[in-house]
């Protein structure tokens, strides 16, 4: 198939729609393997940045983009007619939930639509962003035949679930096996000989079904075991013992253990929403998927319990949360990364302003978000506002803290996250 040789000869033009967390990196490893890449955005300001050849995502620096861009190996657009000029398009676009907690795959159907007006026979087309088993077969199959399309013949089609860490520099995007499934045996092969240059691994499976499955599997098992450890840190704070001592014993056996740490709520695009992709569409075979919506409550609850945490604290020294200045350490949702994409920071900010807690918010990688209205800004981290802090409320254990001299500054410590385990100081563990 002569696709097939230009996607292993790394002679093909690709175009990459959403340039996120996901699609950025999956553009930058293309390019870097030869191909020459559209990068396809409806976000002007990013547009704009990656043709001037800066970098929006912490994890990945100036220089990266700036080479391909140079080279011409790189070219970012708002527009869709590039997709004509590729020989495969994938799709990294969002897929939030609404707010009655479906899926919501307008920017999937945006993003296939433009892919079904642009077509240019033969081309391959890999779905990338999270969903519901069925959604490839489904929803954008549909769509690009009801175009007048014909798979097989003018197009392919395959999903391939992302699995993108920001910030894990120990598996970058080569070191982490692609999980692929096409509708037929063809799509696969196709899709398989792209991944294949520029990821060191590459497991094809049966059907679209599959891969979509193994991804929400992937963080439900994260989701359901975050809750079960977040369950047993409220059991221990009640029973007055030390979750995180109880942790690390238990992280000692060799076998039939795995280490998980209870935390302040869960964040980022994938395992706060991603569970409820499946339990949405269990329905459809009237089936309830109790655990995962059990482990949906209880880490929704997590922030919460910082809430208290912090006034029964702030209480034992004579104070209320009202009044009281809460030093916030941390917005983004995990260390050392600007994503605050669901992150239980913006959850808890918006309990203690509720509340009238005068808070301030410091991050040494996050400028503003904002949450239900209010916006939250940062302020640089220094000795006074430590100093003047009622509460130091630590969110995000990111490595740019000095938590040795927090802790000889700050007044009252409330540490979600074990940051300051070994130091002295007025310190509350979740």
């Amino acid at each position: 198939m002569e696709l097939v040789e230009k996607l292993q000869n790394c002679t093909a033009e690709v175009a990459v729609m959403g340039m996120g967390y996901v699609g950025l990196p999956l553009a930058l490893a293309l390019g870097e393997a030869g191909f020459e890449v559209w990068a396809v955005d409806v976000d002007e300001a990013r547009v704009r940045q990656l043709r001037e050849g800066k970098s929006y995502l912490l994890e990945i620096e100036d220089e990266a983009i700036s080479k391909l861009v140079d080279a011409g190996k790189l070219r970012a657009t708002t527009e869709m007619s590039p997709i004509r000029r590729a020989d495969a398009v994938i799709v990294c676009v969002p897929t939030p939930l609404s707010k009655t907690r479906d899926p919501d795959l307008s920017y999937v159907v945006s993003a296939t639509a433009a892919i079904a007006e642009h077509l240019r026979p033969p081309q391959l087309v890999i779905l990338e962003s999270t969903t519901y088993p069925g959604t490839t077969e489904e929803i954008v199959l549909p769509q690009l035949e009801k175009a007048g399309w014909q798979l097989g013949v003018d197009f392919h089609l395959a999903f391939s679930p992302e699995r993108i860490d920001p910030g894990n520099e120990k598996f970058p995007l080569r070191a982490v096996p692609k999980v692929v499934g096409g509708i037929t045996a063809e799509c696969t092969e196709a899709a398989c000989a792209l991944y294949a240059q520029i990821i060191d691994r590459v497991v094809p499976v049966s059907c679209p079904k599959v891969a979509e499955t193994c991804k929400l599997l992937e963080n439900i098992f994260r989701s359901v075991n975050i809750a079960l450890i977040n369950e047993m840190a409220l059991l221990c704070d009640r029973m007055g013992i030390d979750v995180w001592e109880v942790i690390e014993a238990a992280a000692t056996k060799p076998y039939g253990f795995m280490k998980f740490t209870p935390g302040p709520g869960l964040g980022g695009h994938c395992i706060p929403i991603d569970p409820f992709y499946l339990s949405w569409k269990a329905h459809e075979y009237d089936f309830r998927t109790r655990f995962i919506e059990l482990s949906g409550e209880v880490n929704a609850a997590m922030p919460g319990f910082v809430l208290s945490k912090v006034s029964d604290a702030l209480n034992a020294r004579g104070k209320s949360v009202k009044g009281s200045t809460v030093l916030m350490l941390g917005l983004a949702y995990k260390p050392d990364v600007n994503d605050v994409r669901e992150s239980p920071s913006l959850k808890v900010a918006d309990l203690l302003l509720s509340k009238e807690a005068n808070l301030i918010v410091s991050d040494p990688h996050v400028v503003e978000a904002r949450w239900n209205g209010h916006p939250l800004k940062t302020e640089p981290l220094t000795s006074e506002l430590i100093q003047q802090a009622d509460c130091v409320l630590l969110m995000t254990n990111h490595t740019a803290y000095d938590y040795a001299d927090i802790a000889d500054k700050a007044q009252l410590i409330i540490d979600t996250r074990n940051a300051f385990a070994g130091l002295e100081g007025n310190i509350v563990k979740l």
